[in-house]
């Protein structure tokens, strides 16, 4: 599967949420709102654990339908935050992830697992900042 970055950074195509993972593999449903609780703090009931992507047309089905980042994204005519003017904004910024903080936060274990499971999908801050620096866009807050 081709890289499927989603408005704020995420990546879809690594996700265990994401609707064509979910279907070659349930069991990720469980995994997941195990993972989330441990590394993220909320726990989503799993059979409610799967998406279309913030990518897909129409009216997909997200698991954060209350996202404030894909609606701002399309109403800037944006494909991803690391286009904008504004970037790091009060949207993105409750959202962004990055590995090292999280390592902090988990006193310094994570198995490279629960990293590739739960973690790298989600690791937007340097997917989005390499895309402002290809683009010769100021990198940072």
């Amino acid at each position: 599967m081709d890289p499927i970055l989603t408005r704020c950074g995420y990546r879809c195509d690594l996700c265990l949420a994401y609707r064509p993972n979910v279907e070659r593999n349930p069991a990720n449903q469980q995994k997941l709102s195990d993972g989330w609780f441990k590394y993220f703090g909320f726990r989503l009931p799993p059979e409610t654990i799967f998406c279309d992507g913030c990518m897909a047309v129409g009216n997909p089905h997200l698991i954060d339908s209350a996202c404030p980042v894909r609606p701002c994204v399309l109403s800037r005519g944006l494909e991803n935050c690391a286009g904008c003017e504004d970037y790091i904004c009060e949207k993105l910024a409750e959202r962004l992830v990055d590995f090292e903080s999280l390592l902090q936060k988990a006193g310094g274990a994570i198995s490279e697992e629960d990293r590739a499971c739960f973690l790298f999908p989600y690791e937007n801050r340097p997917r989005l900042e390499t895309i402002r620096s290809s683009k010769g866009m100021r990198i940072g807050e």
